[in-house]
């Protein structure tokens, strides 16, 4: 049997939502302020092992796209991973297949390394499009609409993810998978998807994101 088209990720959402929530092991949060999906064990995790230590090997200071003062807003590490990695097209595989959406409009997949201490403060995924480098990064291939993020490993303490519009804290988990919808039905932006990447306390976390655009990348 042929595979369901891929799905463009700008608006309407409404087909990418029924297509993420079809899958077998996939929870939807219930709640109206936004479409947020989480599947546990999503990857095995020696697929994971695996994708920490590429992130080991490339990870340098994280960085965000309009400063705004705080030097401890973002202290993790953040790691660029190779599109051509077999290892890497794998993952890339799998999230296309739960989510539909087209990976011509998704960003290389990006790692992040947590270590004791390390958070990134609340934010949001999308661009302001009244920041001051909006054109910059949203000039070719237009603002951020999915999100997806891996949780690579269990760290001993902390490093939990929280979305205070909604109340809800998820633990990170190996292989765990967290997804969600930066605008709403309509097509705005969303800012009930802030979220903060919480401390970790003991250990380290490894994730990986994948971001979605409206058009296509590059």
């Amino acid at each position: 049997m042929a595979s369901p088209p891929l799905l463009g990720s700008g608006h309407p959402s409404e087909p990418i939502v029924a297509r993420i929530f079809s899958n077998s092991g996939v929870q939807k949060l219930p709640s109206p302020k936004l479409d947020l999906f989480i599947a546990r064990a999503f990857l095995p995790p020696e697929l994971c092992a695996l994708i920490v230590e590429r992130i080991d090997a490339v990870r340098r200071p994280s960085t965000i796209a309009d400063a705004n003062g705080d030097a401890a807003y973002r202290t993790s590490e953040t790691g660029d991973l190779d599109a051509a990695d077999p290892v890497v097209e794998e993952v890339e595989r799998r999230i296309t297949a739960l989510t539909g959406l087209d990976g011509a409009h998704g960003e290389p997949l990006q790692g992040q390394r947590y270590a004791v201490g390390q958070e990134f403060k609340g934010h949001t995924e999308y661009f302001e499009p009244n920041g001051a480098d909006y054109q910059r990064y949203c000039g070719v291939a237009g603002n951020r609409t999915w999100t997806v993020m891996i949780y690579l490993n269990t760290p001993e303490a902390g490093g939990a993810t929280r979305f205070k519009a909604v109340d809800k804290i998820i633990q990170p988990e190996t292989g765990k998978l967290v997804c969600w919808n930066n605008r709403r039905p309509d097509g705005s932006l969303n800012p009930a998807t802030l979220h903060h990447g919480m401390k970790v306390r003991a250990g380290v976390k490894y994730v990986i994101t994948k971001w979605f655009r409206e058009l296509p990348w590059g």
